[in-house]
């Protein structure tokens, strides 16, 4: 390591900025939309405290060197505990609103999913960044899919349908980026479709083959499984160009949109902001997405452009979900977005991504690519 990199540990903190900018801003627009009406408990306050732990875990992982995570031996012991932690959700806790998703720790709730994602993104990064050139052997797609197939099947038994399918959008996203064959490309395709059938006739339970069913009229059902998505996109279009101000959000506040603070904080944020403010928000998105992937152009390592990759796809992948159900463009799943909807859980999992992809841009920078590789890609 560089002394320029021992003398200077914060400096991923100031080259990255936007990186931990944007998202608290992001987070206190979300913070702004959870006070409620009335002398109803306020979650903000609460909030505000997740994200200043999670603005110390970016500063955290930022400064440390998180070089570590390439080791073999790390991402197996890391993949082993979530696998296990996801396991353990099934026989060691009981549902909450129909899914076994969380351990509650009295004073707060953890989901063991939310670290998932990151393992999840460091192993397929490192088994990606050694074998990318041989990538048109269908065997390591094969096997990279069987390393994506265990945690998804947990998530999806929970059930978490919504987590799961991000698990496996990333997965898709990382195959493509690796450069998959047109032939193996089309092989998957098929094989999910025919999975999509199968997940259909086995898997799903009725409440969600309702949702799915619905989202494409939701007035055909507004009291039944067509009711979330019909409140969410009467929030939307209630709030017109400039919104109806904050905490003046009817449709949230008075609680017709259910889990206005999570799976419909999106919804919730144009009643009251308006088109203006979702563009505003949108903007804010963009910009932390287009960064991360020139971060990972100019990345020192495969692995470090594969593991950046791999955190710009689960959040594309969670904002474009979130909005889409919002909108009632796609199927309910209970989907939360980056850094505005509420929960501690999600929030240190995404910044903590943020800060390990800092980390690995300033030591990318300060050490010469061929050594990187020589002591960390072993």
């Amino acid at each position: 390591m560089s002394e320029q990199v021992r003398r200077h540990p914060f400096s991923a903190l100031l080259a990255e900025w936007p990186l931990l900018v944007i998202p608290i801003a992001l987070a206190l627009l979300g913070v702004l939309t959870m006070h409620p009406f009335g002398e109803a408990e306020s979650l903000a306050p609460r909030q505000l405290i997740w994200v200043g732990g999670a603005a110390l875990v970016f500063i955290i992982c930022s400064a440390l060197d998180m070089r570590f995570i390439r080791r073999t031996p790390v991402l197996i012991t890391g993949y082993v505990v979530v696998i296990g932690l996801l396991a353990l959700l099934l026989v060691a806790t009981h549902a909450v609103q129909g899914a076994k998703s969380w351990f509650d720790l009295g004073a707060f709730s953890f989901q063991p999913a939310d670290p998932a994602k990151i393992i999840f993104v460091a192993l397929l990064a490192k088994y990606f960044s050694r074998r990318h050139m041989e990538i048109g052997d269908f065997r390591h797609v094969f096997v990279s899919g069987l390393y994506a197939g265990i945690p998804i099947l947990l998530v999806l038994v929970q059930p978490d349908l919504g987590t799961a399918v991000i698990l496996g959008l990333v997965w898709f996203g990382m195959i493509l980026v690796s450069g998959i064959s047109k032939k193996h490309l089309a092989l998957i395709l098929a094989v999910g479709v025919i999975a999509a059938g199968l997940l259909w006739t086995f898997a799903l339970r009725d409440y969600q083959k309702a949702r799915i069913v619905t989202f494409v009229n939701p007035a055909a059902d507004i009291r039944g499984s067509g009711y979330n998505a019909y409140q969410a996109m009467v929030a939307v279009g209630s709030g017109e160009v400039m919104g109806k101000g904050i905490g003046y959000g009817t449709q949230s506040k008075l609680r017709f949109l259910p889990e206005y603070e999570t799976d419909f904080i999106f919804a919730s944020f144009a009643e009251e902001w308006g088109f203006i403010g979702i563009t505003l928000v949108l903007i804010l998105y963009s910009f932390l997405l287009l960064r991360l992937i020139s971060i990972a152009q100019r990345a020192a390592t495969n692995f470090d452009a594969f593991f950046t990759i791999g955190i710009t796809l689960i959040l594309f992948a969670h904002i474009f979900i979130h909005a889409g159900i919002n909108l009632g463009v796609l199927p309910v799943t209970g989907t939360t977005i980056p850094f505005m909807s509420y929960g501690g859980s999600h929030l240190l999992m995404e910044f903590a991504g943020l800060g390990i992809v800092a980390s690995l841009a300033r030591h990318g920078r300060a050490t010469p690519r061929d050594a990187a590789l020589q002591e960390y890609e072993g």
